[in-house]
């Protein structure tokens, strides 16, 4: 047995995962823990593994990918004992969508170690399925106003894949996380790779946030030619944006954060379309710590009165960053600040 047949262990049968046209399959794989802001990515295989006929194709040992003292697993304690524990996930699984098409979904933990070995049995996984090609799922804070259309950015091994969709112009380097650089290695393997990179409010980008969700999934079922229901994370959705404006529409501090967001974000808008400058000159906006600091007294106050957005709106203690790794967002930072 090789090393990375050794990460994880296989179900007996496997699933037949050719389609009616006799394709293969395509493998959609979003990993929590780094890039997802507003539990985006969490709440889309969630979704997809509750929505559609799922069947457990492999699971990874996860003892030999996840640092548990970067992050601690939860453990309910109750009265005098402990009674549950939250043991972390890493799994393959295979999904029938709505025409009956089979794919895959790579879902859980993202791994802290190994990253190499695991991308390498992920690869030798997809090879031996006959995956035509594969699409990641990754969620990132950015300073934009939940009042306005979600931006995905997109990015594939085939420019072809996604053409139509947005593309960042220009080159920066980012944090890696293991989605990332999975996208990389297959492509220098040879594979169809896609990702989509969905931009969730900052400041909402600790509680649940399904309209992202949506976004994403939406993408997926275009390039993976999958047909999925959404229905059910459209009206999250939209119970989400309602309790979201309840709570800000008394709060006059919250309420100008958002409106200086919009008025930001409409100008970038405008000046894509007149090709000028995206950045507003004409007021002056609030800074990342002060908007920062804003929302930490909005989130504070929400937490109080009860469920957060999508009934989870975690403390600052319980080991779950949502941030996407990029930490604070700062909108004066240069042209990061502008919706892409």
């Amino acid at each position: 047995m090789d090393e990375q047949s050794r990460m994880y262990e296989l179900e007996f049968p496997a699933p037949q995962l050719t389609s009616p046209e006799g394709e293969g399959p395509v493998l959609v794989h979003g990993l929590e823990g780094f890039a997802d802001a507003g539990h985006a990515v969490r709440l889309a295989t969630t979704h997809l593994r509750e929505s559609l006929e799922t069947e457990l194709v492999a699971s990874f040992a996860v003892d030999e990918l996840i640092d548990y003292r970067s992050r601690r697993p939860l453990m309910t304690f109750k009265a005098d004992h402990f009674s549950d524990y939250a043991e972390p996930e890493l799994n393959l699984y295979a999904l029938i969508d709505e025409a009956g098409t089979p794919f895959l979904l790579l879902a859980g933990a993202e791994p802290d170690l190994k990253w190499e070995r695991f991308i390498t049995a992920v690869r030798l996984l997809a090879e031996q399925f006959g995956v035509r090609r594969t699409i990641g799922l990754n969620a990132i804070p950015m300073a934009i106003p939940h009042t306005r259309p979600l931006a995905v950015t997109a990015h594939s091994t085939n420019k072809d894949l996604i053409a139509g969709h947005h593309r960042w112009s220009g080159e920066l380097q980012v944090p890696a996380g293991v989605s990332s650089l999975l996208e990389y290695r297959m492509g220098q393997h040879g594979h169809e790779s896609v990702g989509f990179s969905v931009h969730v409010p900052h400041y909402l980008a600790q509680t649940d946030y399904p309209a992202a969700a949506e976004t994403l999934l939406t993408n997926v079922a275009e390039v993976g030619g999958l047909e999925l229901s959404l229905q059910a994370l459209g009206e999250a959705a939209a119970r989400v944006r309602e309790q979201i404006d309840e709570h800000i529409e008394d709060n006059a501090e919250v309420l100008g954060v958002v409106h200086a967001l919009e008025r930001q974000y409409d100008s970038y808008v405008a000046a894509q379309e007149q090709q000028t400058s995206p950045l507003p000159t004409d007021e002056s906006l609030p800074t990342g710590e002060e908007i920062g600091a804003e929302f930490e007294r909005f989130l504070a106050e929400y937490d109080r009165r009860g469920a957060g957005p999508g009934g989870d709106l975690p403390g600052p203690d319980d080991g779950r960053t949502g941030d996407g790794g990029f930490g604070e967002f700062d909108p004066d930072d240069g042209d990061d600040s502008a919706p892409r």
